[in-house]
């Protein structure tokens, strides 16, 4: 089985590890036997999204959005028919962001979104940052890093509740957001190595939308778990 992986604008968005979320994809499809092709997308004129698998958008500056949010509105309505259509898609910070109608930094500057769900963000001066830990039903506990200024307020499912740290805006106690089989979150780290079962997830439903078929060879996880449960504990205790 085969899979392809569009990794939206490498160069310009990634911040505190996001690539290793793709290098986790690969290796645990490589791990199963299944081969995950990785394009590199560095100017929407290379895409072809009908024949893509799975959609990774890594988290940047103020300034590296503004520079590729042109890129992205040329291919907002063939994104948003995808999402519809079930493509899987992970969206980091900045790339959550750009998953709303606009965002607006904190000198005020406005930068267009995707429009892909119903919701803008703002930015603040004081930064949100630190560990975070919250617990989702889809996966149990998840554990991460933020770094944003940016409050997002929506009114879709979230990824799940903040148990330490900010999430979303700091107030509501909700982070990320689940679409379909999209999901955008402010979690750094990279999130997708601490937490295998959203990994898996991404993939299966891949799987299945691709080829009908969602059930994965079971994987030894104790070392990710063992590093999941430490990176807990840090945070509770911080």
């Amino acid at each position: 089985m085969n899979l392809l992986l569009y990794n939206l604008f490498p160069d310009r968005l990634n911040l505190y590890g996001d690539r290793g979320n793709v290098i986790a994809l690969q290796k645990r499809c490589e791990w199963r036997g299944i081969h995950l092709m990785i394009a590199d997308i560095k100017s929407t004129n290379d895409m072809n999204l009908s024949s893509v698998d799975i959609i990774f958008i890594g988290g940047g500056s103020d300034r590296e959005q503004g520079l590729i949010t042109t890129e992205l509105l040329k291919i907002k309505n063939d994104f948003k028919f995808c999402v519809e259509d079930g493509i899987s898609c992970l969206a980091i910070c900045g790339g959550y962001q750009l998953l709303g109608s606009y965002y607006v930094t904190s000198e005020g500057t406005i930068h267009r979104g995707m429009e892909i769900c119903d919701f803008h963000s703002t930015a603040q001066k004081d930064r949100q940052v630190g560990n975070i830990l919250i617990e989702t039903k889809e996966f149990g506990s998840v554990v991460g890093f933020e770094n944003h200024s940016g409050r997002t307020y929506h009114s879709y499912k979230p990824l799940g509740k903040v148990i330490k740290g900010y999430g979303n805006n700091g107030e509501d106690g909700t982070e990320g957001l689940i679409y379909h089989n999209v999901i955008g979150t402010y979690l750094h780290g990279p999130i997708l190595p601490k937490n295998p079962s959203i990994t898996d997830h991404i993939i299966a439903a891949s799987l299945e939308r691709k080829y009908g078929k969602k059930e994965l060879i079971e994987l030894d996880d104790s070392q990710e778990y063992e590093a999941k449960q430490h990176a807990e504990k840090i945070c509770l205790t911080l």
